[in-house]
């Protein structure tokens, strides 16, 4: 079984203890399951870890074969910033210069699939992060050299950004977390050098190009 990670942050520990008690009742052998990449480094996303480690420990505990697939970044996080972006006349961030090794949600849902059909992954943790990484500064390049416009990235205080998010019409609360999370990229929470979702895929992932053009 593979079981995804939830989405209503703050509920996902006892959701997901849920889901692995019906699991092990209804006799499921093995669960691979989507974490976060860093998940337990000090340098971490720490307003998401924990709901991770949390799963991460239940998993290890409910007596399942186990499989967790630490998951970067999704390229398309900071993807679909792009229309507001082009529309602003720049891209607006809080990361300063950190590195962000992300991927294609298509490119994590392969390995995903590919790990829960082949052997040797038995209670192993794997940090999947994309085969390359890069900056806000380099998001904001690619889209200039795509669209012919110049797009620059600007980077804010956390408290600027999200109070300019909150303008731009988000939720106060939601608007503080894609702050810090940005935040956390300059600290280096979205960043490594792990090769392992490559070998899972079979090749490289796909560069910001590409994702850039997928999203115009």
């Amino acid at each position: 079984m593979i079981l995804v990670s939830g989405s209503e942050v703050g509920q996902r520990s006892q959701q997901h203890r849920n889901v692995i008690k019906a699991a092990k009742k209804a006799g499921v052998t093995h669960i691979v399951y989507t974490s976060l990449l860093n998940a337990d480094k000090e340098n971490g996303v720490k307003s998401l870890s924990g709901e991770h480690l949390d799963t991460e420990a239940a998993l290890k505990s409910s007596g399942i074969t186990y499989t967790i697939l630490r998951n970067g970044w999704y390229t398309e996080n900071y993807t679909g910033s792009i229309a507001a972006a082009l529309a602003n006349n720049a891209l607006y961030g809080s990361a300063k210069n950190g590195h962000i090794s992300s991927a294609l949600r298509a490119e994590l849902a392969e390995a995903a699939v590919n790990v829960a059909l082949s052997e040797g992954h038995d209670n192993q943790t794997y940090e999947l992060a994309g085969s390359t990484s890069w900056t806000l500064a380099d998001l904001a390049a690619e889209m200039s050299k795509q669209t012919g416009k110049d797009i620059p990235y600007v980077d804010l205080p956390a408290e600027d950004y999200s109070a300019a998010l909150v303008q731009a019409g988000l939720d106060s609360g939601f608007a503080g977390l894609i702050a810090q999370w940005d935040v956390d990229a300059s600290n280096g929470a979205l960043f490594s050098e792990d090769k392992t979702l490559e070998k899972l895929l079979g090749r490289p992932t796909a560069g910001l190009d590409v994702a850039v053009k997928q999203s115009l």
